[in-house]
């Protein structure tokens, strides 16, 4: 790729996981109202579904991949993960819930290693064990833990699992399949969930903010579909840690909330090892 499709594409990569963390914000918004996560996840899953279905490119054969254990357990993993962020955010800092969250890339590699017989080079390791160490000073175990960063850790070791699975069922489907296929599945599965809980009084902001924790949440992950389909995962992964800065950003406009001291050196490190796995792959794929 030329540095002109790099930029490119990474433009389109920060572009969608913004406007995740926007829909991630008003899901915020909804569970500090009362407003139950599992409703908030379940509309979620529903409402993009519906938005990204005519987009798909789902034809009748395709229909036997909702029954492959692999994408369902996909499926699963992925609605258990947005369950457990949105609870999260209902009572912790997004800034901190996204630094917890992203032992889910760790998590990631290590299952790659174990279940796929991946093996990363030692620099590579190095930068893991530098997020892993920004992780823990975001979680502080034993000194401050949460029960809400306890969730945020659970989203995140349901993502890496989801990460995992996925690169084991992409060479099988095609990646609109299975963006579709995780929003059908996920919310059927969630629909239990979702018609338990007590429904929210749909005055003032409340429709809207569920749409938009929805639409965001569907237009950030297709375009994270168009950015694939010009760039290697490699390349794309690292630039997903762009969720801190726009997490950080937002969390202070929109809720006032500064990460302290110690969480903040944990995004620092966090980012730091993002930003060390894109420069790995720079030149690689430049060339």
């Amino acid at each position: 790729m030329q540095a002109k499709e790099i930029a490119q594409v990474a433009g389109l990569v920060v572009s969608a996981v913004s406007i995740i963390v926007v829909g991630d914000t008003a899901g915020k918004v909804l569970t500090q109202g009362g407003v139950s996560p599992f409703f908030v996840a379940w509309t979620r899953f529903a409402i993009a579904a519906v938005v990204l279905l005519p987009f798909s490119g789902l034809v009748r054969e395709e229909l036997r991949a909702l029954r492959d254990w692999r994408v369902l357990l996909r499926a699963m993993f992925i609605s258990g993960g947005i369950c457990s962020i949105l609870t999260a955010l209902s009572t912790e800092p997004i800034a901190n819930v996204f630094g917890a969250f992203f032992i889910g890339p760790i998590v990631s590699y290590l299952l790659a290693v174990v279940l796929l017989g991946e093996r990363p080079s030692s620099a590579r390791w190095g930068l893991l064990a530098l997020g892993f160490c920004g992780v823990m000073l975001v979680v502080k175990p034993g000194f401050g833990a949460t029960p809400g960063i306890g969730f945020a850790l659970l989203a995140g070791v349901f993502y890496g699992c989801f990460l995992t699975i996925s690169r084991a069922v992409a060479v099988v489907y095609r990646p609109r399949l299975l963006l579709i296929s995780q929003l059908v599945l996920g919310a059927l599965l969630l629909t239990p969930f979702g018609l338990s809980v007590p429904m929210p009084e749909w005055s003032g902001w409340t429709l809207p903010l569920v749409v938009l924790s929805a639409v965001a949440s569907a237009v950030g992950n297709f375009l994270l579909v168009l950015a694939h389909r010009r760039a290697e995962a490699s390349l794309i992964a690292p630039l997903v840690y762009a969720q801190l800065f726009s997490a950080t950003l937002l969390g202070i406009f929109v809720f006032g909330e500064w990460p302290d001291a110690v969480a903040l050196g944990g995004l620092v490190l966090i980012a730091a090892s993002g930003l060390g796995s894109l420069w790995l792959v720079r030149d690689r794929v430049s060339g």
